[in-house]
């Protein structure tokens, strides 16, 4: 089983990549919970999206505490109760400029990070990244597939939907280009 946690600002559209994802996951045939909790009900207040997928029928009904991986949207979040029940080899995605040897002083985590906000512009997005952001967690993680996951995002994009399948697109790819620097 994989579980996942996406950990965002209101607004930055978490919990809407928590829903396109879950999407991507069910069109490849996979079993799929997802859950969202969220603070205040404002734009800048932390939410949570947590998803389970498994190709067998998800039983567990409970929070995700030890999460395969993480994709946060806002470096600021990224504290010792977001990683509590991380291990090293839980998969960390991070939007930030920064280096992820700047995030050593958390832990021995596997932390890579990408700065969304470039993609986001590049595409006339603003800074709304959670399309190029999305694109680069697949990548890191291995699934799901590009191909369904654009479609997914294609269909789901409230506005500007060819500048967010272009984001997501690019994230992918450059997360993919750097793992095979590796």
């Amino acid at each position: 089983m994989l579980q996942i946690r996406i950990e965002g600002r209101g607004g930055q559209g978490a919990q809407l990549a928590g829903q396109i994802m879950a999407t991507a996951f069910f069109r490849e045939g996979k079993y799929i919970q997802s859950f969202a909790t969220y603070g205040g009900a404002r734009r800048g207040t932390p939410v949570s999206s947590f998803l389970r997928v498994d190709s067998l029928p998800i039983t567990l009904h409970c929070d995700i505490e030890k999460p395969d991986a993480i994709l946060c949207f806002d470096s600021s979040l990224l504290n010792e109760t977001l990683l509590r029940g991380a291990t090293p080899q839980t998969k960390i995605m991070v939007n930030s400029t920064k280096n992820p040897d700047d995030f050593k002083h958390l832990g021995n985590y596997a932390i890579t990070t990408v700065n969304a906000v470039n993609i986001s512009s590049a595409h006339n997005l603003g800074r709304i990244v959670n399309s190029a952001l999305m694109g680069a967690f697949a990548a890191l993680i291995g699934t799901p597939d590009i191909d369904n996951f654009l479609e997914v995002v294609r269909e789901m994009s409230p506005v500007k939907i060819e500048e967010n399948v272009a984001s997501c697109r690019e994230g992918y790819d450059l997360i993919i280009k750097e793992k095979g620097a590796v």
